[in-house]
């Protein structure tokens, strides 16, 4: 018999606790299927397969200076690092993510503090550290943290007798926004909208009412608003005055300001000065990896220029990262850009659909979750590569060259195919009633997405 959304989904625990003498239970196989979903191995292997030659297209700076495989090889041992995460944390249950969610969230803000205090300082940004010859970034971390975390507090506050969250979980996730937002606002303001950005979306899937909704994006929008209007006005304080001789000889005082706030302002000033076209503005300094990057991608046309031809990977900096789209697009023109963007909307689409079937909310909540971290930031990259955002730097996930990047897109894939194996979905009852028995009792809330 299949369970329906409004009988045996949802079974009275007292059902479930009585005793029940011909009822033989293994934990470790309960709902389990040999491999996880199918469709998001293709798109991750998809994924791979288009991130190693479009990274080789686009080192032509690194080959430079590191020979003709030195960057293909770095990169493909990263992915095969990621590959195996990805390969064991399938294997592993669920609720073990559960169960460490704080863990890794602990050891993240950690990691964190750490960049802050003794951190590479680059373009007044302290965005990493080194470890020996590896370099990590906790921003990664700390998303997946936000994720965990989030997943964790939603689906352990479901109401018991009707549709929502108690309010202490909306709360509660607030104040781990506010938390892990704040550390990332200092790596940079796009990495903090991002966050708060995945964040309010897993919020709402948990089951929060939109009033509740309303309320905590008010006060996103206040605390940044006020951080940010906080940095600037320290940033200008802080400045200090440069004498500069000009090309004829005159002697110029200027006030240059300290701090990223400045980096801020020009570039928004950039992205809403549109009464110039793009194609009749001048290459400075300050615009010039956005304009190439407007170059490669006309370059690239519709169909493309082949994977190898590139023309502004030479000149264009960052193109392996922050702007491998733009390569993308010169490459593979816009029909490849369009099926590269489909491939993370499948991902997206695809968590959706295994949701949609299982039973409990925590796993539902932690896969729509971890898609949304990895299509929001995905889309992130695409919007300022083409100029629909404003400049920042965001790596595309799985394809940018970035050791942090990979690994935690790879733990986030992993997490995914876990539940898509793990999880009952659509079961009969005795495999919801087996799921139960092998669960902790924060662990039984209901779908909040099958009861809508």
């Amino acid at each position: 018999m299949t369970l329906d959304n409004n009988t045996a989904a949802e079974l009275p625990l007292g059902a479930v606790n009585e005793p029940r003498a011909k009822t033989i239970v293994t934990p470790s196989t309960v709902g389990c299927r040999r491999h996880g979903d199918k469709y998001i191995w293709g798109v991750y292997i998809a994924l791979c397969l288009i991130s190693i030659i479009e990274l080789y297209s686009a080192s032509s700076r690194e080959v430079a200076s590191a020979g003709v495989y030195g960057p293909i090889v770095r990169h493909m041992s990263m992915l095969g690092a990621g590959f195996c995460l990805v390969w064991g944390l399938e294997k592993i249950h669920y609720k073990w993510f559960f169960a460490m969610a704080y863990v890794f969230t602990a050891l993240s803000v950690g990691m964190m503090c750490y960049a802050y205090l003794f951190g590479n300082n680059i373009n007044d940004a302290v965005r990493s550290f080194s470890v020996g010859p590896i370099t990590i970034q906790p921003s990664e971390f700390i998303k997946l943290s936000a994720v965990l975390a989030i997943a964790k507090i939603m689906s352990t506050s479901q109401k018991a007798k009707d549709i929502g969250v108690e309010t202490r979980a909306v709360v509660t996730s607030g104040l781990v926004i506010g938390l892990l937002g704040g550390l990332l606002f200092t790596q940079g303001l796009t990495n903090a909208i991002l966050l708060m950005s995945i964040s309010g979306a897993m919020v709402l899937i948990g089951g929060t009412e939109w009033k509740k909704v309303g309320a905590l994006l008010a006060v996103y929008v206040i605390v940044v608003g006020a951080v940010v209007g906080v940095k600037i006005a320290a940033d200008k304080m802080a400045s200090k005055q440069v004498t500069e001789v000009t090309a004829d000889g005159k002697v110029v005082v200027k006030e240059v300001e300290i701090g990223r706030s400045s980096t801020w302002q020009a570039r928004m000033t950039r992205f809403f000065n549109d009464s110039v076209p793009k194609y009749e503005q001048p290459i400075t300094a300050e615009n010039r990896q956005e304009m190439l990057s407007y170059i490669a991608q006309a370059n690239g046309g519709v169909i493309g220029v082949f994977p190898g031809n590139s023309r502004e990977t030479a000149r264009l900096p960052l193109a392996f990262s922050d702007y491998i789209y733009a390569i993308i697009l010169e490459d593979t023109g816009f029909i490849g850009g369009t099926i590269l963007l489909v491939l993370y909307l499948i991902l997206l689409a695809r968590a959706g659909m295994i949701a949609q079937r299982c039973h409990r909310a925590f796993p539902v909540i932690l896969i729509m979750g971890l898609a949304v971290m990895i299509v929001l930031q995905a889309l992130f990259h695409m919007a300022i590569t083409t100029g629909t955002m404003p400049v920042s730097g965001q790596p595309l996930p799985l394809i940018s060259k970035g050791g942090s990047s990979i690994l935690i897109t790879s733990i986030a894939i992993g997490m995914m195919l876990s539940v898509s194996r793990t999880a009952v979905q659509k079961g009969t009852t005795a495999e919801v009633r087996e799921e139960l028995d092998n669960l902790p009792e924060e662990l039984r809330a209901s779908n909040p997405v099958q009861m809508r």
